[in-house]
């Protein structure tokens, strides 16, 4: 078997081995021809026999097609092992022999590159979940609305915060450093994630066999509470990584760090330090002291467990810790840390809980009217007077407390407002923080006798006077049979007396007399917004009104016939001060005139010198007031005024069952005497505005017989039926009501 040419390198093309005959061989010998015909070199050699065995016998013949297998399988070894005679020795391994670490070496270095691969895609998911990072922003704190008295001192906070936005320039250094001592103590080495701080963290709860330290740095706290929910998932995990790496790179360490400082929650509604400051130790974040950001500052950890008001041992021992790890740092100094071992922090009585927020919460109400939606934080300074607020709460939660249970009463309001309307006290019950509810500015009641001096401006307004007389006498309408308090009756009496002794009768059959959509008209004019039934009811104060427009209503009375709108707000500003709303002087303009303002306080007076309001008096002060009860006993009034004060006292319960014969001149009138009392220290006396009504000699004493006919007005039909209710006068609306469709 021969094999031509063409195996040559480029020869472009391969020929096939072939066979040729003996004759043949010395040709292809001479032209250079291989000879591939099997020679005794090439047969496979057995092994030599075991002694005793006699020589080894030669192998079966072997194929040319074997013999060509093998010698491409050995190559040059084979064939000269072949031609000598010997076994082929086996062929070396060439290059460096794997030893068992660089196996391992290379199976991590694998199975790192698919970790970081599977690492890469799942960031890749959830950064995709998240909004374009190049729309992301941090989204703005809710604003805080601090409701200050008019002293200037704050009554409330109002906001989904608490307390307003701080800057880290305000607040003491140690404030700001307890945080980062407990909470991330390398945070102004990491890049919003930190590594040491995960791995210290694990080996940790590893050694603990519990959680017991967690990893989060401060800025991915503050990511979670910008931007996530509060889940705890791994999903959750990596975006609050994303985040925290875009706002490294954004924001500045310490602005991170005023961000986190005005976010954060510290229990009990508290957003913010300053909101936790406020509502823990009773001032801002600026005056605290080092023991008192100590508790602060480990209370993030767990608001609800470490609360300083319900588990102070444990919120103790963690500003303990929060102490240790500052001096730690050199935050602080020993002697520092000490200090403030030895004087621990001691919260104080939440100031959420006072009667002031009645009055924020109606700020609150209204100040959307003047500002619309606030957009930033903003300071409302209101009219409140706290020292007034203080003696109302005080008159009004110690009646109740001292004779509230004999009496069957549970509930009350009062208002005070200047002659111009601005609210001095608003006191919607007995206790915030049992009652929300605000029954000087929502709840509406039946006034009863305090709704009669509308009636009697009615009558004046008709052309009568203090000494025009009247007929005590019993009354009958289509049945309708009201009686005075006393079951007695009088017989002839003149206006004045009526008002003072707070005759039903006589008030009954005026507004018969002079219309009762005129009363309706007359009450509305001076500033009552509620629906008004216009039928002869009305003269006994059966149409519910609150308390805060029935006292607006009787300072037209007090100011000489001006008619006023209940305000509570000054003026707003943002916290750097640029105004945003200042009130500018506005009332209803005159709604009586003067003489009939003097006669109506000459006639009011006489109720407090000699009619049902007698307990009011307070030596030195004119005074004009008028009681209320209604059927029952359920709602008892004393509406009354000074020359410069008005105002209102209602006692009652919420579900509108009967007192125990409480009538507005026992209960209420001891509330009113006792606020007033307080209220008038200082204020030096001044007689009741409009010149004084020229009041008869003598009037008439009750037996005296009628006066000549000519004097009283048309005689009223009292067996006609009653006046069926008419619809509410129309009257024209103010700006607001244009403005608002209120």
């Amino acid at each position: 078997m021969t094999q031509g040419n063409g195996y040559g390198k480029g020869s472009g093309f391969r020929q096939e081995p072939r066979f040729e005959a003996d004759g043949d061989r010395d040709d292809a010998a001479a032209s250079g021809t291989q000879e591939w015909r099997l020679s005794a070199q090439d047969r496979l050699v057995r092994a030599p026999s075991p002694a005793g065995q006699g020589p080894s016998q030669p192998g079966p013949d072997v194929s040319s097609e074997g013999i060509s297998m093998a010698a491409a399988g050995r190559g040059k070894g084979a064939r000269k092992a072949a031609a000598s005679g010997r076994p082929p020795a086996r062929k070396r391994r060439t290059g460096r022999r794997r030893t068992l670490v660089g196996t391992l070496f290379s199976t991590i270095v694998v199975l790192g590159l698919w970790a970081a691969i599977a690492v890469g895609g799942v960031v890749a998911y959830h950064f995709a979940q998240l909004p374009p990072i190049d729309t992301l922003t941090v989204p703005k704190r809710p604003p805080n609305i601090a409701v200050l008295a008019a002293d200037g001192s704050l009554l409330a906070n109002r906001g989904d915060m608490g307390g307003r936005t701080v800057t880290l320039k305000e607040l003491p250094p140690y404030l700001p450093q307890a945080f980062v001592a407990i909470e991330d103590r390398r945070f102004y080495d990491h890049w919003g994630i930190d590594p040491l701080g995960i791995a210290r963290a694990l080996v940790r709860n590893v050694t603990a066999r519990g959680v017991s330290q967690g990893g989060s740095t401060l800025t991915q706290q503050l990511a979670k509470n910008l931007f996530l929910t509060q889940d705890r998932t791994v999903a959750r995990k990596i975006q609050e990584a994303i985040l925290s790496v875009w706002l490294e790179q954004n924001f500045s360490k310490d602005e991170i760090l005023a961000l986190y400082l005005n976010r954060v929650y510290f229990g009990a509604g508290a957003y913010g330090v300053e909101a936790a400051a406020l509502r823990y130790f009773g001032k801002p974040a600026k005056e605290v002291t080092l023991a008192e950001a100590a508790m602060l500052a480990g209370l993030v950890q767990a608001p609800s467990r470490l609360s300083p008001t319900r588990n102070p041992q444990a919120a103790q021992a963690r500003a303990q810790l929060v102490l240790t790890n500052m001096a730690e740092l050199g935050f602080v100094t020993d002697k520092q840390a000490k200090g403030a071992l030895m004087t621990p922090a001691e919260t104080v009585k939440p100031r959420g809980t006072g009667n002031a927020n009645y009055a924020a919460d109606y700020v609150m109400d209204v100040l959307d009217d003047f500002i619309g939606k606030a957009e930033t934080d903003v300071v409302v300074r209101t009219t409140i007077d706290r020292a007034l607020m203080s003696a109302g709460e005080s008159a009004l939660t110690d009646v109740i407390a001292k004779k509230g249970a004999e009496a069957r009463v549970s509930q009350g309001a009062l208002v005070a407002m200047s002659n111009d309307g601005a609210i001095r006290a608003l006191i919607g019950g007995r206790s915030y923080a049992a009652s929300q509810f605000n029954r000087a500015t929502t709840a509406r009641r039946q006034p009863g006798s305090a709704f009669k001096p509308f009636v009697y401006l009615t009558a004046l307004e008709r052309g009568m006077n203090p000494g025009t007389v009247r007929q005590d006498t019993a009354v009958n309408i289509n049945g309708w049979q009201p009686q005075n308090f006393s079951r007695r009756y009088s017989g002839p009496v003149t206006l004045a007396t009526a008002l003072a002794q707070s005759l039903n009768t006589v008030v009954v059959k005026l507004a018969v007399e002079v219309g009762p959509k005129t009363v309706a008209q007359t009450a509305q004019r001076l500033g009552i917004t509620s629906p008004l039934t216009a039928n002869a009811t009305i003269a006994l104060g059966t149409s519910e009104v609150s308390p805060l427009e029935l006292t607006a209503a009787y300072a037209a009375f007090a100011n000489g016939g001006v008619g006023v709108v209940p305000w509570i707000i000054r003026d707003v500003k943002t916290v750097d001060g640029k105004p945003v709303y200042q009130r500018q002087p506005y009332d209803l303009g005159r709604v009586l005139s003067e003489d009939d303002a003097s006669m109506m306080n000459y006639m009011l007076h006489q109720a407090v010198t000699s009619g049902s309001a007698r307990r009011v008096a307070i030596d030195g002060y004119e005074i004009a007031a008028k009681t209320g009860t209604t059927q029952e006993s359920r709602d008892a009034w004393l509406m009354g005024y000074t020359s410069g004060l008005v105002t209102g006292v209602w006692l009652g319960n919420d579900d509108y069952s009967p007192t125990k014969n409480v009538t507005g001149g026992t209960l209420p009138a001891e509330a009113w005497r006792a606020f007033m009392v307080q209220a008038l220290k200082g204020v030096t006396p001044a007689p009741l505005p409009g010149s004084p009504w020229d009041a008869p000699v003598s009037e008439l004493p009750p037996d005296a017989p009628p006066p000549p006919a000519a004097s009283l007005q048309p005689p009223v039909d009292l067996r006609a039926p009653a006046p069926q209710a008419q619809p509410r006068p129309q009257r024209e609306k103010n700006f607001f009501e244009r403005l608002f469709g209120g």
